[in-house]
């Protein structure tokens, strides 16, 4: 079993900032934090997804994170999309988000969750990403650009894809977070682009299906977005059977600092503003690259 960045033994796999499993940091500063990924199944009910999220960012609180990221479809998930999802959409000011902002207030953490989002269609809706602040404050939104119309499901039935517009980054203990969402893993681009606009610390909700190859696809994807970009990447999915669970966080050197199996659990891992510039002096891939992403 191994052990949790805070010394507990959950069966996560966790390791120090520097990929060793002995605790030591040799560029750690003041400015370190501790993060968590929250792994749940998210049922047809909000009330009781937001009762898991609760129990699931009250722990990651007590193992001291400051920020923890959840899965895409935390407020309504059910194992095929449908006109439910669309019954079940609630606006940013509705009862789901408004539980995230007064979890955020009492725990006093970061939190970011994927919301259902009530849009003027009536047979459609948004993949939205909300971010709370320890204020109560929505510091950033995403709506999922690239839907899911793969490996025989069609995402654009039912969802309508965000607009294509500059990135909202937010401000966290030194870092500049961004978001995407789960199929946006594919398109290398989507993070490129969230890393041209500043982004240390990408943050991707997810509900990546099961299927052939796709736990290899996930983390080769999660660990290849970090590698290439230099910056962090926490990506959360769902607990199986639908999810293939997974959920990790991935240094800019891509190393796994923690990785949730199978189960319903919280991961941490402590982070730092340092390693960044550390890697990118090492391997300054970013600043000699030659080619720039071009809106299609």
């Amino acid at each position: 079993m191994a052990r949790d960045t805070d010394g507990n033994t959950d069966g996560n796999t966790d390791r120090s900032t520097d990929g060793s499993t002995d605790g030591s940091t040799d560029w750690s500063t003041e400015r370190d934090v501790a993060i968590a990924v929250a792994q749940f199944a998210p049922v047809a009910n909000v009330a009781d997804n937001l009762a898991s999220i609760r129990d699931l960012a009250t722990t990651a609180a007590q193992r001291g994170a400051s920020l923890v990221v959840f899965p895409e479809y935390s407020s309504y998930f059910t194992a095929k999309l449908g006109q439910d999802f669309v019954d079940a959409a609630q606006p940013l000011d509705g009862g789901f988000v408004a539980g995230l902002r007064a979890l955020a207030t009492g725990l006093g953490i970061h939190l970011v969750a994927g919301l259902v989002e009530q849009i003027d269609e009536p047979a459609r809706f948004s993949n939205t990403l909300v971010a709370v602040s320890p204020a109560g404050d929505i510091v950033s939104t995403y709506r999922k650009l690239h839907l899911y119309d793969a490996f025989g499901d069609k995402e654009s039935d039912w969802v309508r894809a965000g607009d294509i517009e500059p990135p909202r980054l937010f401000t966290f203990a030194g870092f500049q977070v961004g978001l995407q969402t789960c199929y946006d893993l594919r398109f290398p681009e989507v993070t490129r682009r969230l890393l041209d606009s500043g982004a240390t610390l990408v943050l991707v909700p997810s509900e990546w299906v099961r299927g052939p190859l796709k736990e290899q696809h996930w983390r080769t994807l999660v660990t290849a977005r970090a590698l290439e970009n230099t910056l962090y990447v926490a990506a959360a999915d769902h607990a199986p059977p639908i999810g293939v669970g997974n959920s990790m966080i991935v240094d800019p050197m891509g190393v796994e600092l923690a990785t949730i199996g199978e189960t319903t659990d919280v991961a941490t891992a402590i982070i730092s503003p340092s390693r960044v510039e550390q890697v990118r002096t090492l391997n300054p891939a970013v600043a000699v690259r030659r080619f720039q992403v071009i809106e299609k």
